[in-house]
């Protein structure tokens, strides 16, 4: 959580200090009863003081729509100084900037779940987008473990999408077709092949072009394909931090 810039809680602790110590005076020579009342209006004046000060900081955040800083700020303020007028106002503010700073930080975490290369080979440049599934998946019997979704373009090999596992192998040699869903849409079922080659456990599936476009704007994407060691296994990815810009000739 952010705390308050040194400089606004120094502000603060002696705005605080000032305004009790006026009050403290004021009623030095009143009864006990008097005195504690006139200390607790101090008391609340001080706060809300403070209040306005850590606000002013909350609201130069919110409008520069750092939303997590606001957010954090936004905390601080509630967490102080939560009877106050200035927690009144910031309030819903501070609500709207929480579910924005949420939406940032989901973004990022997304887009990181992205690996991009270039890599020079011959005739000129490959370029690639990966991603890990959600969660690892057992092909074989040997345990859980990543498949990943390869987006590939090759100045010789044309362009291409494909999964790869680490252990087992895909039961897809000649052709097969695997069930594809993106987000809630209903299963579609596209066409796939396993090279017969052993450089890589991997599986492309053929029209490259239309996973390309089924999965603009999309938050996850499902892929049921046939193993080996019998029956299908389903790998999840979340999608939505790719970043389309890294495949230009794709778009």
């Amino acid at each position: 959580m952010s705390r308050p810039r040194p400089a606004t809680a120094a502000r603060i602790a002696l705005l605080a200090a000032a305004i009790a110590a006026s009050g403290a005076g004021l009623v030095a020579c009143q009864d006990p009863a008097v005195q504690a009342e006139a200390q607790a209006a101090a008391q609340r004046q001080a706060s809300e003081a403070a209040a306005e000060l850590a606000a002013a900081d909350f609201d130069a955040a919110y409008a520069a729509e750092n939303w997590p800083l606001a957010a954090a700020q936004g905390d601080v303020l509630l967490a102080r100084y939560p009877d106050t007028a200035a927690a009144e106002r910031i309030r819903p503010l501070h609500e709207d900037a929480r579910a924005k700073g949420n939406a940032v930080r989901e973004d990022a975490r997304l887009a990181a779940l992205w690996a991009y290369n270039v890599e020079a080979v011959k005739g000129g440049s490959q370029l690639s987008a990966a991603i890990f599934s959600k969660e690892n998946v057992d092909s074989d019997g040997s345990g859980a473990k990543p498949v990943r979704l390869i987006f590939r373009d090759h100045p010789d090999w044309g362009r291409s999408s494909y999964l790869v596992m680490q252990a087992g192998d895909f039961d897809c040699y000649d052709a097969c077709r695997v069930a594809v869903t993106v987000d809630d849409a209903a299963p579609v079922r596209m066409a796939a092949n396993r090279p017969d080659t052993d450089e890589a456990i991997a599986m492309f599936i053929d029209d490259e072009k239309a996973l390309w476009r089924m999965i603009d704007g999309a938050k996850r994407l499902a892929v049921e394909y046939p193993v080996k060691a019998g029956g299908t296994r389903t790998a999840e990815f979340e999608v939505g931090g790719l970043d389309r810009t890294q495949l230009p000739a794709w778009n």
